[in-house]
């Protein structure tokens, strides 16, 4: 494994490098490579195992009845997924985890964190730091969304996605993270009526689009 790359994951911020070998080992982390599509995680089953993106990236989803399919994050390399439940280990998922690309995923077992060894870790009491600072992030994230999708109109939850990446990034040129079917799935709203809704932005001079490129422009 290329414990560089681990160095820089937040779960392991302020843990020696000679350590990881050994909390790898403690914590039973095991890598697994998923393929574009397959699923790392069903709604209904119970997990105890954190997931960390090695390579590659996965889309946290929720289907209802009916087959309407919700994105509700998009975790990329060097992010975490599942921290919540593996918490709660009685608490069945609500969500699916959906390989986007080909990805590698190491699975860390979170009660392990919880529970101090045997013999006492010096890395335990700070990745249990580390992990409420990353659940903490999760719950802003999950807040954000929330924001997202509240207005009522597509242009409204557009402009207000948009307008919290611009602000990420500092820039107005920017590279969002969905393909168009994805966006649609993440704000809640038709694919169709999405597209005619930028369209209908891009003539009244509000943004650019390729893809999924996006150019704001400011109003005159």
């Amino acid at each position: 494994m290329n414990f560089p790359i681990l160095k820089k994951i937040p779960l392991f911020y302020g843990v020696k490098p000679e350590e990881i070998p050994s909390i790898l080992h403690c914590l039973s982390g095991q890598i697994r490579s998923f393929s574009k599509g397959e699923m790392i995680f069903c709604a209904g089953e119970s997990i105890t195992a954190v997931g960390i993106v090695l390579e590659g990236s996965v889309h946290i989803e929720i289907d209802d009845f009916w087959g309407s399919k919700n994105i509700l994050n998009h975790v990329g390399p060097g992010q975490l997924f599942g921290e919540a439940y593996a918490c709660s280990p009685s608490e069945p998922l609500m969500v699916n985890v959906v390989s986007v690309t080909p990805s590698q995923i190491l699975f860390l077992d979170v009660p392990k964190i919880l529970h101090t060894c045997e013999k006492p870790c010096s890395h335990h009491q700070q990745m249990i730091e580390n992990l409420l600072r990353i659940m903490a992030t999760s719950n802003l994230q999950l807040s954000r969304r929330i924001l997202h999708t509240t207005p009522k109109t597509i242009r409204e939850r557009l402009l207000a996605y948009l307008s919290y990446q611009e602000l990420l990034t500092g820039s107005p040129e920017i590279t969002i993270a969905f393909n168009r079917q994805q966006l649609a799935d993440y704000l809640s709203v038709d694919r169709s009526a999405l597209s005619k809704e930028i369209g209908k932005m891009q003539k009244d001079g509000l943004l650019e689009v390729k893809k999924n490129e996006f150019v704001l422009k400011s109003k005159e």
